[in-house]
């Protein structure tokens, strides 16, 4: 009986951790809702005028983000090993932080997690892929379909599969992406 019943809490601790927010709340086409919802009950750190848009898939909730930071339509945030977004970054629609792999060369295909970085005007363009480990330096750029393996420098302008510095980035950085309505 007693693992019937754990089996009973533990699909429903699955239902209300992963289940809730990527079925329903994500669709919530209300900032101020789905942000109050992310904050209270999923407990998300989120600084003041950051924004989460519409369809994104959070697996687990250990992420930080800091203000006036942008994550954008159908986004997929694996933070399973832990995610850190500065200020002022935008994260274009259908970019991938993943935080967690397998060990293809172990003999159990072992489990591993390693955190993401991304430090202050960070910009990573649509569908770039950010893999296990990764820190981008302030102000650091990421070309579209980009997929970034390493750490990159400040001001760095990665592109390219696995992603290379192509360029470097102007320092004089002083802007907010704030880009929601003023009620949230």
């Amino acid at each position: 009986m007693k693992s019937h019943l754990f089996e009973i809490v533990k699909f429903f601790f699955y239902f209300y951790r992963n289940y809730i927010p990527n079925h329903f709340l994500n669709k919530i086409p209300f900032y101020f809702i789905r942000h109050f919802l992310y904050r209270n009950v999923y407990k998300l750190k989120m600084g003041k005028g950051s924004s989460i848009h519409l369809h994104c898939f959070i697996n687990r909730f250990n992420i930080e983000i800091g203000e006036n930071t942008a994550i954008n339509r159908k986004c997929y945030l694996d933070s399973r090993g832990g995610i850190k977004i500065g200020d002022n970054i935008t994260i274009s629609p259908e970019v991938h932080l993943i935080t967690a792999e397998h060990n293809i060369n172990s003999t159990s295909f072992e489990y591993e997690t390693a955190p993401i970085s991304l430090a202050d005007y960070v910009f990573v363009g649509t569908r770039a892929i950010i893999l296990p480990g990764v820190s981008l330096g302030t102000g650091c750029v990421v070309a579209a379909g980009a997929v970034v393996t390493k750490s990159f420098p400040p001001y760095s302008v990665v592109a390219g599969v696995p992603a290379k510095i192509i360029s470097k980035r102007n320092k004089e950085l002083n802007y907010s992406c704030k880009w929601m309505p003023p009620f949230d």
